[in-house]
């Protein structure tokens, strides 16, 4: 009897193998697509994990600091060490922005820690820890960032003293960790011209520069130099301690937005994520429909091929469903191979991306049924056309 899937993959097999290596590619991109949509959401519970946070306190009526701008007086977590169940609590900033170096700059996320408490790098894969209260870093190796290297982030030029892995901003860039007080600095202090323009502004001011007041004027230029602010405090819990409890205790007393670890995700996930998580829903239905589409077009190409084969089938009385199994077959090895490649190729080119892209087996184990079941489908256009061939097909030439 003869097999169509076998009779194609013996006398067209570069055909069948070259279109089963275009549909895997195309099936490589929708893995792709679902590894980058895990990378993001990885990347989003690695910057909760790398805080070592369980409450994060913002500035009121704000979604912040990573989802909104915040902004706290750097004063606040005295009181916040005060409140039952803190354990400990600690400053931090966050700013994206051009990192330069010697070739060139990087885009990555400045984060201002206070050492040995919440928010300093968890673990370094080389050097040490900053020691030094100022003009030292920590950087993540993605930014490429060697050892010693001098880099410079707003006026200051800092010594890279150590790297670390996996430290990345909600949007995968990499983090760069610098001392509070210099971060602070370069955040919310302002250039050298508008300082000096300030302070003229303050001296034409007769609210500020008025007879009987000495020292109002230079109080005021002394406060608006300062950089006392900062986005956050990073909240650890004592031991048997409900971070929900904590939370509703500082919105309630502190008049401060506090989300614990589950709502932080929440944000991250639900709301920084889910516009990227729709847009590459729709890129995985436009390729669905489009490999759909490329499978029934091939195997309805190939039965065509093998008219004069099914009519001599019909008519040595072979059933309509030993042949319409014959179709589904070739279909199922054509998509079979195709998954191999395409879990091959995205396997292979996955670190190359720019982002994190996280392929997981479950992932692939739903892909593999999803290209069969659409490899299913698209042969019924070639099964119902091979069910229609005449018998007389065979004798008429």
């Amino acid at each position: 009897m003869i097999s169509l899937a076998g009779r194609d993959i013996l006398h067209s097999w570069s055909r069948f193998v070259l279109t089963g290596v275009g549909l895997g590619l195309l099936i490589g991109v929708t893995l792709t697509m679902a590894g980058v949509y895990r990378g993001m959401v990885d990347d989003a519970k690695a910057l909760l994990n790398n805080s070592g946070a369980d409450v994060w306190v913002v500035q009121q009526d704000t979604q912040g600091p990573y989802a909104e701008s915040s902004s706290l007086h750097d004063d606040v977590y005295r009181a916040l060490l005060a409140l039952p169940g803190v354990a400990r609590a600690a400053n931090v900033t966050y700013l994206t922005m051009q990192v330069r170096y010697g070739g060139g700059d990087v885009r990555a996320m400045v984060v201002g820690f206070e050492p040995g408490q919440p928010g300093e790098p968890g673990y370094l894969i080389a050097g040490r820890q900053p020691t030094r209260a100022h003009y030292e870093a920590v950087a993540d190796v993605r930014t490429g960032f060697r050892l010693d290297e001098r880099i410079r982030i707003r006026r200051h030029d800092y010594r890279v003293v150590g790297l670390t892995r996996r430290m990345v901003s909600s949007g995968g860039d990499p983090m760069v960790f610098i001392p509070l007080k210099d971060a602070q600095e370069a955040q919310f202090l302002k250039d050298n011209d508008a300082i000096r323009d300030e302070r003229t502004r303050a001296a034409a001011n007769p609210a500020f520069n008025r007879p009987g007041a000495p020292g109002l004027l230079e109080a005021v230029t002394a406060a608006q130099a300062a950089s006392r602010n900062a986005n956050a405090v990073l909240v650890r819990v004592a031991p048997g301690a409900d971070p929900a409890r904590v939370a509703g205790e500082v919105r309630r007393w502190k008049h401060l937005q506090a989300f614990t670890r589950a709502q932080m995700e929440d944000i991250l996930v639900t709301k920084l994520v889910a516009t990227s998580a729709r847009q590459i829903g729709m890129f995985l239905a436009i390729l669905a429909v489009v490999s759909a589409a490329i499978v029934a077009f091939i195997i309805y190409t190939m039965t065509l091929g093998k008219i004069r084969e099914i009519a001599v089938l019909k008519l040595i009385g072979t059933h309509d469903r030993t042949i319409a199994g014959m179709i589904l077959q070739q279909a199922l090895g054509l998509g079979a191979i195709g998954f191999m490649v395409g879990k091959t190729a995205a396997t292979l080119w996955a670190p190359f991306f720019p982002k994190f892209v996280l392929l997981e087996p479950g992932d692939a184990l739903r892909g593999l049924a999803a290209v069969l079941a659409i490899c299913a489908l698209a042969s019924t256009l070639a099964i119902r056309a091979a069910l229609r061939v005449d018998p007389a097909t065979a004798i008429g030439g």
